[in-house]
């Protein structure tokens, strides 16, 4: 069945001969013009801490404009990933386009696959540019955690449901526990999440000092309240969650935050954080008639399920199903970006495809940055990019497991 699908789906894909392949160039290839993200800040402590979703995002849109000179006319569509904000984010991100120069021609929508929702915006985006349906595209993610994390983000739920499918009743495990039973099913110890934390928060102050990240941060104004209610207007170009001398030594100190007797702590687990980023697609032939630089390109995706109660093991399984697509081993990847929701679920991924860690988050990831629900997709490419071109690499990975059970990954290569 599986192979006939194939058939099926090889008939009605569209004859793009070598478009989006490794090591060749196509006019049909589906191009990144422009990455970019803001600085990542700590939820209810961090700079846009007072900041909406919608003007974090429109200072993002603002800088793609300004660094790719596009004509913010020629953007056909705009879709934006984003988890918690209410009402699906639909007028949050349509006030942001419209706030950062796009005309109301421009269509936007949001879509929610919980932690990968900014790269499956993205793959939204290149799937309509690569069918023909747009020429130029946004795919982006925004969300604040200070406005909108916590019990008013959850949806109700049917105890029949919950009772009568015991899968469907996984899917409600609270996050940290799914991390505990990673750790326990697949023997992940503290000491080694631990030190996959401390490693975390190493690399990304490092990246930091020496401005490794500039190129992919674009500075957004905020207004910021102290605590008399005085409002100042800053500018937010840094991360504010890398913790400096960060150890392995001082995270075993901290308590398990989810069960008393685990090893998933606040020290090992991702940050909840505030943040927007955005990536600018077109096929090549467009980019080349625009005058546009071309940074990278969009290889192929893939998004796989996977059990709800260990949902963290999703890259294990979606990086190998995009690697197949894109006819390439774990081996040949330069640099992977892996989502760090938990250092368990990290390690155990990392682990399991036998991937090298010194080609794992050269900058660090989202225990040091954090995790913007909605962002993280977008953003991580942004990091791939930008880290891709520092070392002088060509292939990039970057994945993410997904609340309820699933994990997604896609391949890019740089110009």
């Amino acid at each position: 069945m599986a192979s006939r699908l194939q058939q099926v789906s090889g008939h009605l894909a569209p004859s793009n001969g070598s478009a989006n392949k490794i090591g060749h160039k196509s006019p049909e290839d589906v191009v990144i013009v422009s990455a970019l993200r803001s600085a990542i800040t700590r939820a209810r402590k961090g700079g846009f801490k007072d900041s909406l979703p919608e003007e974090m995002l429109s200072g993002v849109f603002k800088g793609v404009i300004e660094q790719s000179k596009i004509d913010p006319a020629l953007v056909n569509d705009i879709t934006v990933g984003t988890v918690l904000a209410q009402g699906g984010g639909a007028t949050n991100a349509r006030m942001a386009a419209l706030h950062a120069g796009f005309p109301e021609s421009t269509a936007i929508s949001t879509v929610n696959r919980q932690c990968s929702s900014g790269l499956q915006a993205v793959v939204q985006i290149a799937t309509a540019i690569q069918t023909g349906l747009i020429e130029i595209g946004i795919g982006a993610g925004f969300e604040s955690m200070t406005k909108n994390y916590g019990a008013t983000s959850l949806a109700p739920t049917s105890e029949k449901i919950s009772d009568e499918c015991a899968s469907a009743a996984d899917c409600l495990i609270p996050m940290g526990i799914t991390s505990e039973n990673v750790a326990s099913d697949y023997k992940v110890s503290r000491a080694k999440q631990d030190e996959f934390a401390a490693s975390s928060h190493t690399k990304a102050l490092e990246a930091q000092k020496n401005g490794w990240f500039n190129e992919e941060i674009i500075p957004v104004k905020a207004t910021v309240e102290d605590k008399d209610g005085n409002e100042t207007t800053v500018v937010i170009d840094k991360d504010d969650g890398i913790r400096p001398g960060t150890t392995a030594e001082k995270l075993a100190k901290l308590r398990p935050a989810f069960d008393d007797e685990g090893t998933t702590t606040a020290g090992n687990a991702s940050q909840v954080s505030d943040g927007a980023a955005a990536v600018l697609l077109m096929k090549r032939k467009t980019a080349e008639k625009l005058g546009l630089p071309v940074i990278g390109k969009y290889i192929t995706s893939a998004v796989v399920g996977v059990p709800p109660r260990i949902m963290g093991v999703g890259p294990a399984y979606a990086i190998p199903a995009a690697l197949e697509k894109a006819g390439i081993s774990v081996n040949d990847v330069d640099l992977y970006e892996i989502n760090e929701a938990f250092a368990s679920q990290a390690v155990f991924s990392v682990d399991k495809l036998s991937i090298p860690y010194e080609k794992v988050n050269i900058n660090g990831g989202a225990i040091a940055l954090g995790h913007p629900l909605g962002v993280t997709g977008a953003r991580q490419i942004a990091t791939l990019m930008s880290a891709l071109k520092r070392t002088n690499k060509k292939v990039g990975v970057t994945s993410m497991c997904i609340g309820s059970g699933m994990g997604m990954a896609a391949v890019f290569e740089r110009e």
